[in-house]
């Protein structure tokens, strides 16, 4: 653990046990990655030899870092506002302009993102990661001992926010993370050089180049033949959006030449180019 993070409900529960005369408690400081000792005092708490104030402000849905001199929101607005954020599961979601990138009303993003790994069976090959977000796809390949992981991710804060997450994987081994837009990226990937891939781009509205036919027509050319693909499409209502996302996404990939099924938030296609 690089830093300790605070949430609204482990900063509650520090309070109230001080309040009530405790001297210790076990939380966790790593969003439920494990579990630490530390001692109570007056107007904050130790850790590992430090002292750390207790927050003036602690708000919901926001996960707090220290950073050296006081503890901060882990959230940065360049072009967007972009927040790391806590969810019931342990490992966190992250927002951008208020719109939640992963899924966790009945799920844990970890946990989703698993199922969805599973799918492309990644055990000995080279997956190719195209958004690669905080990481959760990227950190179950490797688990699943894949022989390679080529993730990249277009967002620098995202990035940022990798770095202080806990749950996200480092880039090390068989994991290597760009910083890039993958709609251009993948023109420098060697024909049928990947065996799977793992597609989850943000919504059609902000990245229709990640949706178009020119970008599946590279993901069959870099795709081994019978490679696998799970792409993302979330279930946009057709009523109020108009539009049956996951059927025009299966439409353009079989034109790519893939053979697909609509399966789960997603689609499910093999390359048969």
């Amino acid at each position: 653990m690089s830093v300790p993070l605070l949430t609204l409900q482990v900063h509650e529960h520090m309070c109230s046990l001080w309040k009530a005369g405790a001297v210790a408690m076990e939380c966790s400081l790593d969003l439920g990655r494990s579990t630490t000792q530390i001692e109570l005092v007056e107007g904050g708490w130790c850790w590992q030899g430090q002292h750390f104030p207790y927050l003036d402000v602690c708000k919901d849905r926001t996960i707090y870092y220290w950073e050296g001199q006081c503890f901060q929101p882990v959230a940065r607005f360049t072009r967007s506002l972009i927040k790391l954020v806590p969810t019931d599961w342990g490992p966190p979601t992250f927002e951008i302009d208020g719109i939640k990138m992963l899924p966790t009303a009945k799920i844990s993003p970890y946990a989703d993102a698993q199922a969805k790994v599973a799918m492309i069976e990644p055990r000995d090959k080279v997956v190719l990661d195209t958004c690669g977000g905080l990481g959760y796809f990227a950190a179950w390949c490797v688990q699943e001992c894949a022989a390679r992981v080529l993730s990249f991710e277009k967002n620098p804060d995202v990035i940022w926010l990798r770095d202080l997450n806990p749950w996200s994987p480092r880039a090390e081994g068989a994991l290597t993370l760009t910083q890039g837009d993958v709609s251009e990226c993948i023109a420098a990937i060697p024909d049928k050089s990947v065996d799977a891939a793992l597609h989850d781009p943000p919504r059609f509205g902000i990245a229709g180049e990640l949706y178009s036919q020119g970008f599946y027509d590279h993901l069959a050319r870099v795709l081994k033949r019978n490679g696998k693909l799970f792409h993302y499409t979330g279930s946009p209502n057709k009523l109020t959006s108009g539009r049956d996302v996951p059927r025009e996404v299966s439409t353009r990939l079989q034109r790519a030449g893939f053979v697909t099924e609509l399966r789960g938030d997603g689609v499910f296609a093999i390359n048969k180019r």
